[in-house]
């Protein structure tokens, strides 16, 4: 489809989706995103659902400003993905000790590393930039309260909520890792910091949602935000390479006979803050659940934990900020589906994937997002598919 204009509003939202299946919520934050002096138009994706002051699945576009809540509050979170020569039938019949040293090497949850991973000892990572990256850790402002030893012991690890680890074959049978998670804690607690910080300046007083706070271009509380926000959007970008290099490890070690190649990494984005621009004018542009599609950009879309993903290649379209959705997004909150759904629903829903199927993970059920399919229909003019994957082993925190 392409997309549909919201009437009446100060500035354009476009949206990739039937504006009557858009929860109310939902599109009361989409009126209230476009009042804000600043803002220069709005593109909505097909996965859009509530989130916090601003919704998921939305790409806001500003002049001389930025709001932190139209990121998320984990900075720089995204996807990873690599193809490997591995296929089908090089895999074992029970996934279940693959699965088991997946975990092993990758801490989930609240988990991390008892030490901190050194990346000069992974087989094939990128050091350049490494020291120079942590020297920046006490111009950072959570430094303070959160020690650079908990930082560097919790990067290279999963989370928990929607991320996951998997293992994946397209429609012609070769094997693919992919994986999603961001900025840890120290990604949320800097959000939160600067969300406060912007709530409490003058500008943003009498709002119509204080979670729209906006820092304004040339002033100090601007520098500091995008100093944090750089920096943590890079700390994701490592956390999610040196997943992938202990994944590819594990992946060596347990199929050493079949001298595993992996072709180059695919790695997007889908909170963060770019500096784009488009009709002649300089914008930073937020993108909160969307990821970059300008033309030829390569990008991942994942579904849930028992349906397909796609890997993608962006159409550059312009009316959408050269962007599309980063996956299929919730249909229900976390506690409505806790509560429509049994543990046996998520055993049925998720069979054939070597996967928990405990009511720890219940909240992830594929039951709880939408159609992945019909999402991708609807963005058929901001992406073209490059392979469709399906799991059969997945990793939750």
């Amino acid at each position: 489809m392409s997309y549909v204009e919201v009437p009446g509003a100060k500035v354009p939202i476009r949206m990739w989706t039937d504006p009557s299946t858009v929860e109310s919520g939902a599109m009361q934050q989409l009126r209230n995103v476009a009042t804000l002096p600043w803002i220069k138009g709005l593109a909505v994706m097909p996965d859009v659902h509530y989130g916090k002051g601003a919704t998921v699945g939305s790409v806001i576009a500003m002049h001389g400003a930025v709001c932190p809540a139209a990121v998320g509050v984990d900075i720089g979170c995204g996807m990873s993905a690599v193809k490997t020569s591995l296929t089908a039938n090089d895999l074992p019949g029970d996934l279940s000790r693959l699965r088991s040293k997946i975990e092993q090497a990758i801490p989930v949850g609240r988990g991390m590393h008892s030490d901190a991973v050194d990346p000069g000892r992974m087989h094939g990572f990128a050091t350049s930039g490494w020291g120079e990256f942590w020297g920046r850790f006490d111009g950072v402002a959570g430094a303070v309260k959160f020690r650079e030893e908990r930082a560097r012991r919790q990067i290279g690890t999963l989370g928990s909520g929607n991320h996951l680890v998997e293992v994946c074959t397209d429609s012609e049978g070769a094997v693919w890792l992919m994986l999603h998670s961001g900025s840890r804690n120290i990604g949320k607690e800097l959000a939160e910091h600067h969300i406060g910080v912007a709530q409490r300046l003058p500008h943003n007083q009498g709002l119509v949602d204080r979670d729209l706070a906006v820092f304004v271009s040339d002033t100090p509380q601007m520098a500091d935000y995008r100093n944090d926000l750089y920096w943590a959007q890079e700390y994701a970008r490592y956390n999610r390479a040196i997943m992938m290099a202990l994944l590819k490890d594990v992946i060596r070690k347990e199929f050493k006979k079949a001298k595993v190649t992996f072709e180059r990494e695919i790695s997007c984005h889908h909170n963060y803050v770019a500096e784009e621009r488009y009709e002649g004018m300089d914008l930073l542009v937020t993108r909160k659940g969307a990821i970059r599609a300008g033309s030829g950009d390569y990008g991942i879309i994942p579904g849930s934990m028992g349906t397909s993903s796609y890997i993608v290649k962006g159409l550059g379209n312009e009316k959408a900020f050269n962007s599309a959705s980063h996956g299929a997004g919730r249909r229900m909150s976390r506690s409505a589906a806790k509560r429509r759904f049994t543990v046996r629903d998520l055993e049925r829903q998720t069979q054939g994937v070597e996967c928990r199927k405990d009511s720890g993970v219940l909240d992830e059920i594929p039951g709880a997002y939408k159609n992945i399919d019909q999402v991708m229909e609807q963005q058929r003019d901001l992406v073209e598919v490059v392979a469709k994957l399906k799991q059969f082993i997945c990793v939750k925190g």
